[in-house]
């Protein structure tokens, strides 16, 4: 009989599934846990897991039971499952993966499965909200079987596109099948024809959309701080802990999410707002876990994503030399990354994420080549790291790139090895 967590690492192997037929047949055996609790559905390409988590934060500073999940984890799954920031204990994990797995006639896949738990930790644990990220696209994804309060499409790029068309048009419409009839959209999508597409889609649903960039606005200060105007609140000089001005950004359409929230009977006060922006934490994303030499955590996996850390290693690190780590997965645009990234850097080392779904790092080399001559290719995450800090002076800046997965790895071979 298989352990808890080896039976989640056999579901791995099962195919993305876009439909909602299995796991709303399994949540209707056991009454709609969902049903419960009030939701809020955050989708888009980047920026998903910040603002959940931003927005979570903000509600359990005000006093209510939260509710957060998110994916992929980087080191433990049970960070997907959290409630007032605290992840699932190993027991109730072990607990409700047996629960769902004997009540399962359908062959669920590993993010159907956990969902489910999600649904039902959430349901048990008597939670007032839960914040919910979407795992891919939106409209077909497993956590959509919600009705919820706010549904939010942070911004638009292309990624998945074997699943959610090549047109960002095509990607715009499965993100926004989260918009339920008669709901609230918050979103910071930029581009004007996909803010029309996404104002069609609540138009023709009867349902009200925030942009930021007009109901919501920003002004960022000299001291890193900065100032919200929102649909009916004013903010001025909070403080958020997450490096990169699109962080900013992301706390922006969280505070939409809190203002909308406020109207349907979930307000907290204004220290609330600003303990929650001000005590949020997301690993991975802009993450420094070691200074002489720095060593950067990234987990851009998209051409949106690479462009946000170019950007951010251009105007917001100062370094003698910059090393790039970089994995990725075989489903990504690596060209496209790889472009943005590799003519900021000095030396490259190509490794992959321990995933079936990984780039083979030779693959990498004909187009990274264009751009940068000092590469190696160390196919050990494990290894790659120790290669980089061995090349690295104490004023260079080690970052590493490309996959969530690879991400999770480096953090858990630096913990262990370099603490």
């Amino acid at each position: 009989m298989l352990a808890p967590v080896e039976h989640l690492d056999g579901l791995k192997r099962l195919d993305i599934r876009f439909s909602l037929d299995p796991i709303s047949r399994f949540l209707e055996r056991l009454n709609n846990p969902q049903n419960a609790y009030g939701t809020v559905l955050v989708g888009g390409t980047n920026g998903k897991g910040s603002i959940a988590a931003m927005v979570a934060s903000a509600l359990s500073h005000g006093g209510f039971r939260v509710g957060l999940y998110t994916s992929p984890h980087l080191i433990d799954v049970r960070e997907r499952i959290r409630i007032d920031g605290e992840m699932i204990s190993r027991e109730d994990m072990d607990a409700w993966v047996e629960i769902v797995k004997a009540h399962s006639t359908e062959n669920l896949t590993y993010f159907e499965f956990l969902t489910a738990v999600a649904f039902l930790y959430f349901h048990r644990r008597k939670v007032d909200l839960a914040i919910l990220e979407v795992g891919m696209g939106g409209r077909l994804d497993a956590t959509n079987v919600v009705s919820p309060l706010v549904s939010v499409v942070s911004n638009i790029s292309l990624d998945h596109t074997e699943y959610l068309g090549r047109r960002l048009e095509e990607i715009a419409w499965e993100k926004g099948g989260i918009i339920k009839n008669g709901g609230v959209c918050i979103t910071a999508v930029k581009q004007r024809r996909l803010q029309k597409l996404l104002e069609e889609i609540c138009r023709t649903r009867g349902a009200t959309i925030y942009s930021l960039g007009r109901e919501m606005t920003i002004d960022t200060h000299p001291d890193g701080s900065f100032s919200y105007r929102g649909i009916g609140m004013r903010y001025d000089n909070l403080v958020c802990p997450l490096k990169g001005r699109h962080q900013i950004e992301n706390a922006a359409v969280a505070l939409g999410v809190i203002e909308a929230l406020a109207m349907k009977g979930f307000g907290v006060d204004d220290d609330a707002v600003f303990k929650g922006i001000h005590d949020v934490k997301w690993e991975g994303r802009l993450e420094v876990i070691e200074h002489s030499p720095t060593v950067l955590l990234d987990g851009a996996h998209n051409a949106g994503g690479a462009s946000t850390l170019a950007r951010a290693l251009r105007e917001e690190f100062s370094y003698k030399k910059l090393i790039f780590i970089f994995g990725v997965l075989k489903d990504k645009d690596y060209k496209a990354m790889l472009k943005k990234l590799l003519p900021l850097g000095d030396r490259l080392i190509l490794t992959s994420p321990d995933t079936e779904r990984a780039m083979p790092p030779e693959a990498l080399l004909p187009v990274a080549k264009q751009y940068l001559r000092r590469i190696e290719v160390v196919k050990n995450s494990r290894e790659a790291l120790k290669r980089a800090l061995s090349i690295a002076d104490q004023n260079d800046l080690i970052c590493v790139t490309g996959s969530l997965y690879l991400i999770g790895e480096i953090k858990k071979a630096f913990s262990v090895a370099f603490s």
